[in-house]
């Protein structure tokens, strides 16, 4: 983030810890032999073909956007992005990749490492439950929990029509907005997780895949892999 608002002649747009991250403007299948994908192996892949449609067609703005532990991939739009980045520009992130999927990585890195939230918990902030929903809550402690969450991190709260699938060191988190205005898809095939926007993509993948299901909207998909087997 120095880098890119303070140097001039030298830009970063891809950085992460114990990853590899692949941009480019182009095919995905161009892109998957220009990196030589089928060289690197892995226990989590994300990926996505993004067309533009409100911001340059570029390498920065391609998916996926990563920060040390953090890899994201966004299909959407984000109504809420001024609100968002202005909130957290304060603690010291810089926007500066043209293009909305960028401030959620930040987010999910300011809820989950610096302020030491769950997985759960930081899918409440984004995609808070209605004021509804929380007063109708029985349980008391999860009601004062929603209700803390919401109004400290109201500004964190994502509007809008978006799925993101979130990957991490020893998993993946999958999630919709509330209302879930863009579709999420998820199957299951032996020890195997598939996410994806439509099922036709999962069965390109595996075409036995099990247990095909849509995530409700604003519910967090956690996929974590074995401790010492992936």
């Amino acid at each position: 983030m120095k880098i890119n608002s303070e140097l001039q002649g030298a830009y970063v747009f891809s950085s992460g810890k114990n990853m590899g991250t692949f941009k480019a403007v182009g095919y995905p299948e161009d892109v998957g032999v220009f990196y030589k994908l089928e060289e690197y192996e892995g226990y989590c892949w994300i990926a996505h073909g993004r067309y533009p449609t409100n911001t340059p067609g570029w390498w920065g703005g391609a998916h996926p956007f990563t920060l040390l532990d953090w890899s994201i991939v966004h299909n959407g739009e984000i109504s809420s992005y001024d609100a968002n980045r202005r909130f957290i520009e304060m603690f010291g992130y810089k926007c500066t990749l043209q293009t909305d999927t960028e401030v959620i990585t930040y987010i999910m890195d300011y809820l989950l490492r610096v302020q030491g939230l769950t997985l759960d918990e930081a899918a409440s902030v984004v995609a808070a439950p209605f004021w509804s929903t929380i007063e109708d809550k029985t349980n008391l402690a999860e009601k004062e929990k929603y209700t803390f969450l919401r109004t400290l991190f109201a500004s964190l709260l994502i509007t809008g029509p978006f799925s993101i699938v979130l990957g991490f060191e020893g998993g993946l988190m999958a999630l919709n907005d509330r209302l879930k205005l863009r579709s999420m898809v998820v199957g299951e095939k032996e020890d195997k997780v598939f996410i994806a926007s439509e099922e036709a993509a999962i069965r390109t993948m595996e075409p036995d895949a099990q247990n095909i299901w849509a995530p409700a909207g604003g519910e967090p998909v956690i996929v974590k892999v074995k401790e010492g087997a992936f």
